[in-house]
């Protein structure tokens, strides 16, 4: 992950650059058409967050009196400090970077559940990519060798090192290097990195190009890992419970939609990422649970501590529900 100070100048730019209206969080928002009170919730444009997407559409947010206003960002670097500074009422981002946001101080609060690990072993939404003529066999091998991930010192590097020690390797002896998800598969092909850790819809993409799939490291961390979730913060919730309470009813309701219609969640993922229509019919989707799994999020700040991630406590019981 980018260094803090790094996040608090983009909190700072979001918050020059301003909204289209006051998050509820600051104040009562103004109604808008169809009766909603507008919010504003940071979301990334990737499968993770189909489920918000259909419970718009679905109408899920208008049974609870609200009207959804979601704003695309980059990652969590981003959407962690738009929501602590009262930029946006939520946010998306996943464990990782919630659990260094909580240990550096800010005020995160998770309030709802977002993608899950599906814990199928070759039948996940992440994986570790090999170029097809790659003589590595096993996670194990990868001690030694570069892989890429898409941000350091973050939830992906983390299970990548859980699947080398898992599989018998050191997973202190890996080369990470920071690459974009669209960027990794040519530096696979051009044997600039030996490894990649990708999501969908580059896991399916990265197969039909010839890639072996090495080890599914979200699996291979914890049983039901959960990957993301949607949060706000600990003032929020406090002040203005309510919001909260209803927010959170809405995304349950979303997940659960998300999980019992998978065919809607492919069909709406070319409608706000860059997935055409036939790779959204092949990807494999995460899993949508409603429940964030405590036992997961335990080994992930278990893991992070052992590899110098985490230097600070994390108080579970004042990140999640």
């Amino acid at each position: 992950m980018k260094s803090y100070n790094a996040v608090l100048a983009v909190a700072a730019l979001l918050l020059t650059a301003g909204c289209s209206s006051a998050p509820l969080s600051q104040g009562q928002a103004p109604a808008v058409a169809g009766g909603g009170q507008k919010i504003q919730v940071g979301v990334i444009p990737i499968v993770d967050v189909a489920p918000i997407y259909l419970g718009k559409a679905q109408g899920f947010f208008e049974e609870q009196g609200l009207s959804l206003d979601l704003v695309p960002a980059q990652g969590g670097a981003a959407i962690v400090p738009a929501v602590t500074s009262g930029t946006m009422d939520f946010g998306f981002s996943n464990i990782s970077s919630m659990l260094l946001a909580k240990s550096k101080g800010l005020d995160v609060k998770v309030v709802a559940s977002g993608a899950s690990s599906t814990g199928e072993n070759g039948k996940d939404f992440g994986g570790i990519l090999v170029a097809k003529d790659s003589q590595i066999s096993s996670a194990a091998d990868l001690a030694g060798k570069t892989v890429a991930v898409n941000t350091l010192n973050n939830i992906n590097d983390t299970t990548v090192r859980a699947s080398v020690r898992k599989s018998g390797g050191d997973p202190s002896a890996i080369k990470f290097v920071e690459l974009a998800f669209p960027d990794m598969q040519a530096a696979l092909e051009r044997h600039q990195v030996d490894a990649i850790q990708v999501v969908e819809p580059f896991l399916t993409t990265g197969a039909g190009a010839g890639a072996k799939l090495l080890a599914s490291n979200y699996v291979d961390t914890a049983a039901g890992l959960t990957v993301g979730a949607y949060f706000t913060t600990a003032a929020t919730a406090a002040s203005n419970p309510d919001l909260v309470k209803k927010f959170t009813a809405a995304m349950e309701k979303s997940l659960k939609y998300a999980h019992d219609n998978p065919d809607a969640v492919r069909k709406i993922l070319p409608t706000y990422t860059k997935i055409d229509a036939a790779t959204a019919d092949k990807l494999t989707l995460p899993g949508f649970s409603t429940e964030i799994n405590r036992a997961s999020v335990e080994e992930l700040v278990a893991l992070s501590k052992g590899d110098g991630l985490l230097t600070g406590d994390v108080k579970l019981d004042e990140l999640l529900p």
